[in-house]
């Protein structure tokens, strides 16, 4: 009995706190795109107690042994506004919930240095395109964008597969070389590549690998006010992947066709308790096969950054990106040309390829980026950011002098292939850097988010570069070349039978399409012209001012720009030479938010693009050439739906260039240029991407271009321009189900279509048009998904791009990917 009294006593004292400690808080922290949001920090306060914890990769949280009463919770995010609400545990129940956190464009300034934390197809927000983080809906010009994980739900692991889910781009061919909204990216063979909205310049031959990559945004239009001299088409965006605030790891295998292997890795998180010391490393490597006969890719990328965070006014970011690639470049499949007027574009394999087995493409690639964000005010911040790029290429190759052998009369033979073989080794400097101070302002009723800053990019081709180049005609001596053949003067030239007509002898031999041959060629057999690319350099600064204006319903994005460009022929040689022009930019954009869900926009932009002879690098190209110069007007929607999950962006264009350079297809000099006086491209462009439920995610574009020639020789004008397909669309859709029975499970499909196109150098037959057809299993166990991609489904014949006769660029058979991903 005494006993009984003795328990009950201790049960009334000590029931309130045996009551208390089975009251949990829990919930999970996401976006207002219903994205999950990782590493967020959750406070809850309460009259006696002060509970803290971040949020997992999940987006989860959760309190446990909590006490009765009323708490106030806040919740915080890089690139969010702060949340708080009052949680009441009065009655002492448990609860479940959501904390939703809208983006703060003041806040997603950090976002470039501190990463991007979500998890979807949808990208809100854009730093490059106006320097000060917006969110998309309010920038007043069409920007697609491909975030990580589309990349990775698509296996694309090189640029190449990523940007094909992208309205109004084309491929020209196998390399990283692409068609913009009509407008092929600049006829010399440099690509002005963008990463974190800064110039890198090599030759577009290789793809880099995208093991790095966080987004992919394409701004479409002129983008010069924004990164100096760009391309009227648009501009592509490389964002890389940033240090998180929140441990995740990431390993990832893959095998498939054509004999391939890939392995990625991505460690980030932070390097001390305070977490004002985060890392990231992320690694790539490739070792490939093809479907092309000779053709192989190896590449292995590594990408070490940190961040530093002492306060939440101050952020620095240091990265370094090595890449080497060792590949053979790929010229394309040549076919026997055109008979009474009809093309056979299945007159030879899609796997035939011209080369030699010893041929090769060596290139190194080394990128240091720093960059520093420091808030003075609410009102005053700093942004700076420094690149410099090193750049090497050893090259030997056998190519087409893209034309077929002839006859001793001249006549062209269409089974033979003259060709010409290269050696070159090249090294390149691009710096970069970029300087301004974003002002937060109001004046009366108007509200400013104000740029005004200075960049300067200089670009360098380093004395010691050198090319050989093997090809014409052997003399009628046979120790010497001839460069062109003329039947004027035969008895200068060694002849030779081939199925009984007399041929001239060439410096280097004819590929026959009929009775191909792959052997190791001797350099010594040839008789090479030596020569040296000269030194050279181009600089470019840049004075600009924007000005973010909103009032009520209404933002203007006002933009003004000062360029000057130099151009240093044989730099630091005593006969150095140089060319100077400046040119004045501007842009005027208007956005007005229609209702909650709809802001429609216009802008009227210009850009501008030096030609000079010494950013072509080659001087047999021709020049020095009038500059590029473009304009733009566009009209458009951006819509957002479903709680911001999903958004629909609509717009139509108008774009006019000026001096374009193009082929002089010459046949004694291939890489000799000309310029067209004008091209106009104008068109729609329709995006949808994001989540129309919480585990079904689309991706949807499609474009209508009318792309045509407007000043030119009388026999070209109206008629279209190259590289374009007037219509095409890709769509990609995963879903995950979530019945018991299937959790884990999740497929994909998609389609990509493109319409006809006109080859790059020749308009004398037509690239058909494709539709393809692709799919994808993943299966989720615990924190490993497998994933099983098949890629043109059908096994369609296609070709993507064409050059002329001899330079075809066909699509891949059908082929698999298997992937194993690992997260902890």
């Amino acid at each position: 009995m005494v006993l009984r009294i003795l328990l009950s006593a201790l049960f009334v004292a000590f029931a309130p706190t045996l009551f208390a400690q089975i009251i949990h808080y829990q919930g999970q922290v996401r976006s207002s795109a219903n994205a999950v949001l990782p590493g967020a920090t959750v406070q809850l306060t309460g009259q006696n107690e002060l509970r803290q914890a971040v949020s997992d990769q999940y987006g989860s949280f959760s309190f446990t042994n909590l006490q009765k009463g009323i708490y106030k919770l806040t919740v915080s995010s890089v690139g969010f506004a702060t949340g708080e609400k009052v949680v009441d545990l009065q009655r002492g129940e448990s609860l479940t919930e959501t904390i939703v956190l809208t983006a703060a464009e003041q806040q997603l300034q950090a976002v470039e240095i501190l990463g991007r934390q979500e998890r979807e197809y949808n990208s809100t927000y854009s730093f490059s395109a106006t320097k000060i983080a917006t969110e998309n809906r309010n920038i007043p010009q069409a920007i697609s964008t491909v975030t990580k994980e589309l990349i990775a739900d698509r296996q694309a692991f090189r640029l190449g597969d990523v940007v094909k889910n992208v309205s109004g781009v084309s491929p020209v061919s196998f390399y990283n070389h692409y068609a913009i909204r009509g407008i092929t990216q600049s006829s010399s063979s440099i690509e002005n590549r963008l990463v974190n909205g800064m110039r890198t310049s090599q030759i577009y031959f290789n793809q880099p690998l995208s093991s790095n990559v966080e987004r992919v945004e394409v701004i479409k239009g002129p983008a010069s006010l924004t990164f100096s001299n760009t391309d009227p088409g648009g501009s592509i965006n490389i964002i890389t992947k940033k240090p998180l605030p929140v441990d995740r790891k990431e390993i990832s295998l893959s095998v498939g066709s054509f004999n391939t292997l890939r392995g990625a890795l991505d460690f980030t998180g932070p390097l001390n308790e305070q977490k004002t010391l985060l890392y990231r490393l992320n690694a790539g490597y490739e070792d490939a096969q093809s479907f092309r006969d000779l053709q192989f890719k190896k590449a292995l990328l590594l990408a070490p950054s940190f961040s530093y965070v002492p306060n939440d006014k101050t952020q620095v970011n240091i990265e370094l990106t090595v890449s080497h690639d060792n590949s053979r470049l790929d010229r394309g499949q040549p076919i026997f040309g055109a008979t009474a007027g009809k093309t056979d574009l299945n007159s030879t394999p899609v796997s035939f390829a011209i080369g030699a087995p010893n041929d090769y493409n060596k290139t190194q690639e080394v990128t240091l980026m720093s960059s520093l964000t420091h808030a003075f005010s609410q009102q005053v911040s700093l942004n700076l950011s420094f690149m410099r790029q090193a750049w090497f290429e050893d090259l030997f190759e056998h190519r087409t002098s893209n034309t077929f052998a002839a006859d001793s009369s001249s006549k062209p033979i269409s089974t033979l292939v003259q060709m010409q073989a290269y050696q070159r080794q090249q090294k390149w400097y691009t710096n970069n850097l970029n300087a301004y101070f974003s002002f937060d302002l109001k004046t009366g009723p108007l509200n400013h988010r104000l740029v005004v800053g200075l960049d300067h990019i200089r670009f360098e081709i380093v004395r010691g570069a050198a090319q050989s180049t093997a090809r014409g005609f052997i003399n009628a001596a046979g120790n010497g070349v001839i460069n062109t053949y003329n039947p004027a003067n035969a008895a200068l030239y060694r002849y030779t039978n081939y199925n009984g007509q007399k041929i001239p002898v060439p410096g280097v031999p004819y590929f026959d399409l009929k009775n191909p041959t792959y052997v190791i060629r001797d350099r010594g057999d040839y008789l090479f012209e030596r020569s040296q690319i000269l030194p050279a350099s181009y600089q470019v600064s840049g004075l600009y001012l924007m000005d973010q204006i909103s009032l009520g319903k209404f933002i203007a994005n006002i933009g003004l720009r000062q360029e000057w460009y130099t151009d240093l022929a044989n730099y630091k040689l005593d006969n150095e030479t140089r060319v100077e022009q400046t040119k004045f930019l501007p842009r005027l954009g208007l956005t007005f938010t229609a209702t909650k869900h709809i802001n429609v926009y216009g802008v009227y932009t210009e850009g501008y693009q030096p030609q000079s002879i010494t950013s072509l690098t080659n001087p047999e190209a021709g020049g020095p050439f009038d500059p590029l110069s473009s304009n733009m007007y566009e009209l458009g929607a951006k819509t957002e739906w479903l709680n911001g999950g999903l958004t629909l962006n609509a717009a139509y264009f108008n774009i006019t260039q000026r001096n374009i350079l193009i082929s002089a297809n010459d046949p004694v000099n291939v890489n000799r240029l000309i310029q067209r006086g004008a091209e106009n491209s104008r068109g729609m462009e329709l995006d949808i991407t994001g989540k129309i439920l919480p585990s079904w995610q689309v991706n949807f574009s499609y474009a209508y271009i009318d792309a045509r020639i407007t000043d030119d020789v009388e026999t070209l004008k109206g008629l279209r321009k190259e590289n374009t397909p007037q219509n095409s669309f890709s769509f990609w859709s995963r879903y995950d189900f979530t019945a018991p029975a299937l959790r884990g499970l999740g497929v994909g499909f998609g389609v990509n279509h493109s319409g006809e196109k006109i080859p790059w150098f020749t308009r004398d037959f037509m690239i058909p048009a494709y539709t393809l057809a692709d799919a994808a299993v993943y299966y989720k166990v615990r924190d490993i998904q497998f994933a099983a991609n098949i890629n043109n489904l059908f096994n369609t014949s296609y070709w993507f791009g064409a050059i002329n006769y001899t330079r075809l660029y066909p699509g891949t058979p059908r082929n698999t990917m298997v992937n194993v991903t690992y997260r902890f």
